[in-house]
């Protein structure tokens, strides 16, 4: 599949693409794309940048535009990706008026959710718990999905949405087309899709654990004294968006608090801010009407937000492949970016686990794994993690 024209797929399909400069698919669409439309069911595995979007949703429009009663559950585990999703379906609709589609996410009106399930959408995009509250309401009804999404299923199992996931699948009719994407392929992810998938075709595009050269890495060892002071020097001397990220909703408020105490355009995206909240933070960051945002892992998937310059770990990631999901916020589409990860000396097992990750032959090093010795002024110190990453770059 060299260009979506090439595709038998319904001509106002292509116009959209074309209309929205998709002529070229990526590795992730161009090895998806043929399976789904020949009615198999998907595993496919690609880093988050990559056009997984775009890949299950070219065939899910091209069956709904041949068969207009047919309809199609697309499942994601935040809000933020499933309103992103929407979002894309929406452009690609934007003049195929023949199919509707609706959001089905926490925080937005539910009665309003409920009137617009009464139209019947040809697609329902939505989170497993607001699914769910649908079922358990008797406001939907899946006997008619015909096609089935799971989105990030990783991160799905990661939030704890199994048992939940497995509860809608009993509303679904057994025979259905599924397709499953997900960052990894965890022996949880297999499991998975041997419950809801029949015969898989697997497909994986490039090095799941490897991040793009053109994000240039760096470390700060620093103290818990001195890592807000750290923070808020490197703040400065940078320029362009930033994403802080952080492990807590507390740390998240009591930073962005700080922050905005000395000065920085700061807000702050997590858990507990509302959704309309949620959505204007990601709206006005969008905008550049502020230049920092800090956030817990809620925004480390499916945000896509281009003019991203710089990710700051102010916590490292309680998980290693998160790290990958952070600092892919950077460096989207042909842009440079950067990722600075200040390290507390309570943090360098983590860190030696991502190292790991990034290169599973550390996983045989010897080298014992020591703290620096003066944390508070190491600055960029040529450690062993510097040269690692330094010969990351040049490889």
């Amino acid at each position: 599949m060299d260009n979506f024209n090439s595709l038998n797929i319904p001509n106002d399909l292509k116009n959209s693409l074309t209309r929205m400069n998709l002529t070229i698919p990526t590795p992730i669409q161009a090895q998806t794309i043929p399976l789904a439309l020949e009615g198999k069911d998907v595993i496919g595995s690609a880093q988050t940048w990559t056009g997984k979007t775009i890949a299950f949703l070219v065939p899910v429009l091209s069956r709904i535009l041949q068969a207009d009663d047919e309809q199609t559950l697309i499942l994601t585990p935040t809000r933020e990706l499933a309103a992103q999703i929407q979002a894309v379906v929406e452009d690609l609709l934007l003049k195929i008026k023949t199919i509707s589609s609706v959001l089905l996410i926490g925080g937005a009106p539910i009665f309003k959710q409920i009137h617009n399930l009464k139209k019947r959408p040809n697609i329902i995009v939505g989170t497993p718990g607001r699914v769910t509250d649908h079922l358990n309401r008797k406001s939907l009804n899946l006997k008619r999905i015909s096609m089935l999404v799971i989105d990030e299923s990783d991160r799905m199992l990661d939030m704890g949405f199994s048992i939940q996931l497995d509860e809608i699948l009993k509303f679904l009719p057994a025979k259905r087309q599924t397709l499953m994407f997900s960052a990894t392929f965890s022996p949880e992810i297999i499991r998975l899709s041997k419950k809801y998938l029949q015969d898989p075709e697997r497909v994986t595009v490039g090095s799941l654990n490897k991040i793009t050269p053109k994000i240039k890495q760096d470390i700060k060892h620093t103290s818990s004294a001195t890592r807000y002071s750290d923070l808020s020097g490197e703040l400065d001397a940078r320029e362009g968006s930033i994403i802080v990220f952080v492990n807590t909703k507390i740390l998240a408020e009591s930073l962005t608090k700080k922050l905005s105490k000395d000065n920085h355009s700061v807000s702050t995206i997590h858990g507990d801010v509302m959704h309309r909240k949620r959505e204007r933070v990601i709206k006005n960051f969008r905008a550049k009407n502020f230049r920092i945002m800090i956030a817990t892992d809620i925004a480390s998937r499916g945000l896509d937000i281009s003019h991203v310059e710089h990710v700051v770990n102010y916590d490292l990631p309680m998980s290693p492949e998160d790290y990958i999901h952070r600092i892919g916020r950077t460096g989207r589409a042909d842009s440079d970016g950067s990722a600075l990860n200040l390290i507390l000396p309570s943090e360098l097992n983590k860190w030696k686990r991502i190292e790991r990750l990034l290169d599973p032959s550390k996983g045989s090093s010897k080298e014992k794994f020591t703290k620096p010795k003066s944390p508070g002024n190491n600055r960029f110190k040529k450690s062993k993690f510097k040269r690692f990453f330094s010969a990351k770059k040049s490889a």
